[in-house]
């Protein structure tokens, strides 16, 4: 069997589900024993940062301009980080604004990503037809093969 080096994108959200799908990405990797490893991308997507208005005399910084965000950051990727390093997997971390499943999918075509690893949060039937699902779009939409996480 060939084993040729694979990209792994996973949906990071500092959510316990989205740890769940952090460890699996690195399992993933670390199961390819052949010389060309695997590598993992950790994005994590925020929404659109607020539109200022006229009342405003100094907009909001977004999120990733605070001092709060080497805390969260840390907080949010610790998993990914933790598990990739002690596998020795190569990881890149992005983080993005917009619509999450829009930026995944259209990071994933970009990239020529082989598989995509993402958490199902488990929305009820009505919530998922008014809001949607994140994991649905992916699957339905990606370039690639979805790998859904079920908590």
């Amino acid at each position: 069997m060939l084993h040729l080096r694979k990209k792994i994108l996973v949906a990071i959200d500092g959510s316990p589900l989205s740890d769940k799908a952090a460890e699996e990405a690195v399992r993933l990797a670390a199961g390819n024993p052949s010389q060309f490893r695997s590598k993992i991308y950790a994005m994590l997507v925020l929404p659109n940062a607020p539109r200022s208005t006229f009342t405003d005399f100094v907009p909001a910084p977004p999120i990733t301009e605070t001092a709060q965000w080497d805390e969260l950051r840390e907080r949010i990727f610790y998993v990914i980080e933790k598990d990739a390093k002690e596998a020795e997997i190569p990881l890149e971390i992005k983080v993005v604004y917009g619509d999450p499943a829009e930026e995944l999918i259209n990071f994933a075509a970009k990239e020529d990503i082989d598989v995509i690893v993402i958490g199902s949060t488990g929305k009820g039937f009505l919530k998922r037809q008014l809001l949607g699902s994140v994991s649905h779009k992916i699957a339905k939409n990606a370039p690639c093969s979805v790998y859904i996480i079920r908590g």
